[in-house]
């Protein structure tokens, strides 16, 4: 993936990102306090958005553009993004996505920060999903 350049979104471009998601038919959208990572060939292929959180961040919105999945977009822009952060990294996702995220460092956990507990709950009455975390130590 030499290629591919994996950064922090300036403000002012935020609306790119909104973008990419509409083309995609994505219903994420970046959250006005978090950081937007994007990788860029030059036009955005992949995003992600990193929340701060009691003792760290949530990543939420990580979508990598249908042509561009199997490539290690996703793995890539994750560990360019927790770079960047200290603190432990939270997340939520399907079932079946808890391999590709243990591949890179997250473990499976149940005690969460109370904002995201209850988050997870709220969500889990619609949908199968499971929280992970990769930790600071």
């Amino acid at each position: 993936m030499p290629d591919i350049q994996f950064l922090l979104l300036p403000a002012l471009q935020r609306p790119l990102l909104d973008k990419f998601y509409r083309a995609h038919r994505s219903p994420m959208r970046a959250r006005g306090e978090a950081q937007v990572w994007v990788a860029r060939r030059p036009d955005i292929v992949g995003a992600l958005c990193l929340t701060p959180v009691d003792g760290g961040h949530w990543l939420t919105g990580l979508f990598v553009a249908p042509d561009e999945r199997g490539r290690g977009v996703a793995a890539g822009l994750i560990v360019a993004a927790l770079t960047s952060v200290a603190g432990n990294v939270w997340l939520f996702c399907e079932p079946e996505l808890r391999g590709f995220y243990q591949r890179i460092g997250f473990v499976e956990v149940t005690e969460l920060p109370q904002e995201l507990a209850a988050r997870l709950a709220r969500y889990q009455q619609t949908k199968r999903l499971i929280s992970l975390v990769r930790s600071a130590d």
